[in-house]
């Protein structure tokens, strides 16, 4: 996606100063080939979206029509996938809290949930006793240690009573299809991976367990601006090193075997990371005590990166440019950290456009509604503009409140 003067100016007429855009092209190349770099490796290989990392509607429909299916963690977000038109089999239901109500609609229709604790599997045994006509498809999130120093709090030990339990449910239930083992460990550093597969195969080899899918979650790194990459502590995996340490491992169990499950990741960053610019406007610049400050339409809530320094382009729009060193570009709340890029040296002037590049993962869908309603979401991939999501206003945030 390319961004000049003549473009931003034109969509600041309709729009405002600040807004998002969407990169649909890049993400559904980015969805094709993280999927074909697996396969290559492992042919039975499918993605679940993950929904909470950006779950604007064109993006979960680009999944849907590429065969992808749906992870979801809230009935929030099942409603999202069932109006995008995904087909209930093609769900699959993670998280720790789901309504009981919402989650027996989900079964009785051929969705799949992960099981996640003890309790919920009281409220699914009540389903699949209510439901004795349907089949239910259930998974087992598992939890075992992969050596990054984090005890999950999701899912079940697997060597614990409560794991046996579930395990015993769902192999002896006449309506119940054991549909797949489900793990998701946080940490994206491509030194995790193998412990997580390696555990996932050993579980499978001690319980003489082969469910029809085996999903090992996301937690991936996506593409990035060297800048960017710079300034993480750790090397940054592509696409290609974390296929080789996962599919390997599975295409090397299996290749003996008659049955060869369907291997799914769970990725939201890597696939949406680097699909979305944030561009705002610069409408003050001042010094004080001799540090030099520009105020931006636009804050670290709407990037959603903190701590660093966002891959940035500063687009000159007209006003004079003078050369400033060490100033820092601050966002429009009232709070002191909301710092979005820190000693900027370069060329400025009042009403430039800065673009940030990497917006894409945990930025609209963690946006709060803090001293200014969200801004809008625009596609330009295609020639004409698409509204993604319009600007939001006062009634959007503050029709549920009484006056």
């Amino acid at each position: 996606m390319n961004i000049n003067r003549s473009i931003i100016s034109n969509l600041r007429k309709e729009y405002g100063d600040a807004f998002y855009l969407l990169d649909s092209e890049q993400y559904t190349n980015n969805f094709i080939e993280l999927r074909d770099t697996f396969r290559k490796i492992y042919p039975n290989f499918n993605i679940a979206y993950s929904y909470k990392t950006n779950y604007t509607p064109k993006l979960c429909k680009i999944v849907n029509n590429l065969g992808g299916y749906a992870e979801v963690v809230s009935e929030m977000e099942l409603e999202i996938a069932l109006r995008v038109g995904v087909d209930p089999a093609r769900i699959i239901w993670n998280g720790p809290i789901k309504n009981p109500q919402k989650l027996e609609e989900f079964l009785i229709s051929g969705g799949t949930d992960n099981i996640d604790s003890i309790e919920e599997l009281d409220i699914v045994k009540e389903i699949a006793k209510k439901h004795q006509n349907k089949t239910l498809n259930l998974g087992i999130r598992c939890n075992y240690d992969v050596g990054d120093g984090v005890v999950s709090r999701f899912g079940f030990d697997v060597d614990g009573g409560d794991f046996k339990q579930v395990i015993a449910f769902v192999t002896s239930t006449p309506n119940v299809h054991f549909i797949n083992f489900h793990c998701h460990f946080a940490q994206r550093q491509i030194e995790y991976w193998p412990a997580r597969v390696k555990g996932m195969v050993e579980l499978i080899d001690r319980l003489r367990i082969i469910p029809e899918r085996i999903d090992i979650g996301g937690g991936l790194f996506g593409k990035m601006a060297d800048s960017l990459k710079a300034q993480f502590e750790s090397e940054i995996p592509e696409y290609y090193n974390y296929a080789e340490v996962a599919a390997t491992v599975f295409a090397e169990y299996f290749k003996d075997k008659d049955v060869k499950p369907e291997l799914l990741i769970e990725p939201g960053s890597a696939i949406v990371g680097d699909c979305m610019k944030f561009v705002g406007t610069v409408k003050t610049i001042k010094n004080i005590r001799g540090k030099w400050i520009a105020t931006i339409l636009g804050s670290q809530k709407n990037i959603s990166m903190n701590g660093i320094n966002p891959p940035m382009e500063v687009i000159a729009m007209g006003n004079e440019q003078k050369v400033y060193s060490d100033l820092d570009m601050v966002g429009f709340t009232c709070i002191e950290g909301d710092l979005i890029y820190n000693n900027y040296n370069g060329k400025l002037a009042h009403e430039d456009a800065i673009v940030i590049s990497n917006c894409g993962s945990y930025s609209l869908v963690m946006k709060p509604p803090f001293i200014l309603p969200n801004f809008p979401v625009l596609d330009i991939c295609n020639e004409k503009t698409e509204v993604i999501k319009r600007g939001e206003v006062f009634n959007d945030l503050f029709h549920t409140f009484n006056f």
